[in-house]
């Protein structure tokens, strides 16, 4: 079973920044794309950012464009978090697409993603 282990998050004042990072554990895991959800009390679960890495495409929710900043090194991917604000508050999920099971991926779509990690806190005061 492969599993998305994620760290990184916790609790920053608005405007500051945060790193999150994910790599995938247990069987091996060939990517071919990794991205962030992220789900805010009361509210659904909503797309951040996605890459994929054949050609290391960068995708990004409107709410963060120019904010966050996602990428990858071999095995593991990263989400920059800057000037957050209040509204970033979330539990932040990672979730990876197997090279071995994808076929018509959509980077938003939750349901395209096969594994997912328990979730990392992002608090943000203002």
């Amino acid at each position: 079973q492969v599993r998305m282990v994620e760290s990184g998050g916790g609790a920053v004042q608005a405007g500051g920044s945060l790193r999150l990072s994910c790599a995938a554990s247990g069987r091996t895991f060939r990517a071919y794309a990794m991205g962030w959800f992220r789900q805010a009390p009361g509210k659904d679960r909503e797309f951040v950012s996605a890459i994929r890495w054949s050609d290391d495409s960068t995708y990004y929710a409107d709410s963060v464009k120019g904010r966050f900043t996602i990428a990858r090194d071999y095995a593991k991917v990263f989400l920059n978090l800057n000037n957050l604000t209040p509204e970033d508050t979330a539990v932040y999920y990672c979730a990876g697409v197997s090279r071995d099971y994808v076929a018509d991926w959509v980077a938003d779509k939750a349901f395209d993603y096969d594994y997912w990690g328990q979730g990392t806190q992002v608090t943000v005061s203002s």
